[in-house]
């Protein structure tokens, strides 16, 4: 989740009662903003992507306020004086490139200044946004600059390279555009969306002082704000008038949060002129009482429903069916109904719960069966098997190489790789072989896992159980070998079954067996026969056990 670092004493300075770490902490807790490490005065907060006004110290503190009693309902969103209108005018140079602008002049209150703790705030969640929500200056990106350096209008155009000069904010010294774009570690990060061939974007006033050269970096001449100044203006530019205009919106909670004005900057595009109001008041999101109730599970009564709306800093409206909510420009994501519903769901109360557990025989650890099936994975591993995975569909072909007639086939497979449901590993472990006879042998295979047996009885005619096989693949390999293996899965169980010979499909005629306890079968084994080698691609001899674990279970009691 994105994060950000806030200055503890400047919030608190916003919120109506002290707050201990803790306390804050516990107080986050219903929202989508979460505390993270305190050291001294500074705080780690993380949130949800999409509540990045929880991020700055004015936006954290409008939404305690709420919470904890102090201010309620929509910040003022206060219109400066009209002496503080500003124009931005648009070149079509820049269509191509980076089309969408937008501003807005933020003015201090009556006695007010810019402090370094605002500067810093600001200049901080300026960051915050162009990594988030501008994509790391790509769809957005925005500027701050002093009022008191700049005249208007401001011209936003694209111009050759050789025509732009200005003194980099930080630099001490004037260097043109083609040096700036050649030399500076911010152009070669950024350069590629503000620049097109020989040309740049850049943002002049009406004396021709360079403001800034979006998205890369502001001049220090008329785009350099310091502590002191009065007036600022906010811009933004970016490839979608909706990215930019949310982008600027959240950039101006910081200073609406502190009481400041804000005044609308029309943006001129030939004989076209957006006067800007809509980025400087409120819009207005409907909710119905029906999609209230339908995602709140029941009705909420009116007066609950308005005083959590004033809670979450929004101003709720009466309406026919339902209610019309006042949204401040920082909140972009209170787009639709749902979004005003989960709002003021999160607001009325989200808080930890008793854990309720179901009632499950499975609760709390394995079941004695799954503990069974991991100890015979265990033993298989440590003879050196490596364990397999495998499904339990497997293909028409390896169901005919291995002869398992009894297998059950789907009616209406997707491909004939995923055919029949095995009823033994068999299947299986040949395909894995196949697979693997370009390595190096011997190779020995095993898997603890599914099967599905034909079951009369049972409601769908088929019964799921577990079995563990094994391959030895090798020069070597023979019945004594898959012997073997067997008897020592059985003496490891405290268990000695009695081997009987038996013919088994895709096995050599009388090199094979099956194990019983108790006259119940539990396992086969055998050596796989020559036909189903040669048709695999397999040019060593292979042994192959298999145990029936849900038949061997029950009568050792485990």
């Amino acid at each position: 989740m994105p994060q950000s670092t806030v200055d503890l004493p400047r919030l608190l300075e916003l919120v109506p009662r002290p707050l201990t770490p803790p306390e804050l902490s516990e107080v986050l807790w219903a929202s989508k903003a979460e505390l993270g490490s305190v050291e001294g005065d500074e705080a780690r907060v993380e949130c949800t992507a999409d509540r990045l006004d929880l991020l700055c110290e004015g936006g954290l503190g409008l939404h305690l306020q709420g919470v904890l009693g102090g201010a309620q309902g929509l910040p003022p969103l206060r219109l400066a004086a009209a002496e503080h209108r500003l124009t931005l005018r648009v070149d079509p140079s820049v269509a191509p490139l980076r089309p969408s602008i937008a501003g807005v002049v933020v003015v201090p209150p009556d006695g007010h200044r810019l402090d370094a703790g605002l500067l810093a705030e600001a200049v901080r969640f300026q960051e915050l946004l162009h990594a988030t929500f501008g994509a790391d200056r790509r769809l957005a990106s925005l500027g701050i600059y002093p009022m008191g350096r700049l005249h208007g209008p401001v011209r936003y155009s694209l111009e050759p390279l050789r025509d732009v000069r200005f003194t980099p904010l930080e630099g001490e010294t004037p260097i043109t555009a083609e040096a700036f774009y050649a030399e500076h570690p911010m152009a070669a990060r950024y350069g590629a969306y503000g620049r097109d061939a020989g040309r740049c974007l850049v943002l002049r006033d009406a004396h021709g002082t360079v403001l800034s050269l979006p998205p890369v970096l502001n001049s220090r001449e008329a785009g350099e704000a310091r502590p002191g100044d009065g007036a600022l203006l906010l811009e933004s530019t970016g490839i979608r008038d909706a990215r930019v205009e949310e982008a600027l919106g959240l950039l101006s909670l910081v200073f609406a949060a502190r009481g400041w004005q804000m005044a609308p900057v029309a943006v001129e595009r030939g004989d076209r002129i957006d006067p800007g109001v809509h980025l400087v008041r409120a819009r207005h999101v409907g909710l119905s009482d029906r999609v209230l109730e339908r995602l709140a599970g029941r009705p909420i009564p009116v007066s609950e429903v308005e005083e959590g709306f004033r809670h979450c800093r929004l101003d709720p409206a009466r309406t026919a069916d339902g209610w019309s909510v006042a949204v401040p420009p920082w909140r972009p994501d209170l787009q639709t109904a749902t979004d005003l519903a989960e709002d003021l769901l999160l607001i009325r109360g989200v808080r930890p719960e008793d854990g309720v557990l179901v009632p499950s025989f499975t609760r709390g650890t394995r079941t004695p069966m799954a503990r069974f099936r991991s100890t015979f994975a265990d033993r298989l591993l440590g003879l050196a098997f490596v364990p397999l995975y495998t499904p339990v569909l497997v293909s028409e072909r390896s169901i005919a190489l291995t002869g398992r007639t009894s297998a059950i086939a789907l009616s209406n497979p997707v491909s004939d790789q995923f055919a029949y449901l095995r009823d033994s590993l068999l299947p299986s472990l040949v395909t894995v072989l196949e697979r693997n006879r370009r390595h190096g042998y011997p190779q020995r295979f095993s898997e603890v896992g599914p099967v599905v047996v034909r079951s009369p009885g049972a409601e769908t005619g088929s019964e799921t159980r577990f079995h563990a096989g094994a391959f030895v693949a090798g020069g070597g390999a023979g019945f004594a070998d898959a012997a073997a293996l067997v008897d020592y899965l059985m003496r490891a169980c405290g268990a000695a079954g009695v081997r009987e010979p038996v013919e088994i499909a895709g096995t050599i005629p009388g090199r094979a067996a099956v194990v019983r306890l108790a006259g119940e079968p539990v396992a086969h084994l055998g050596e796989i026969h020559p036909s189903v080698l040669a048709e695999t691609g397999v040019p060593v001899p292979v042994a192959w056990a298999e145990v029936d674990l849900s038949a061997l279970a029950p009568l050792l009691g485990a």
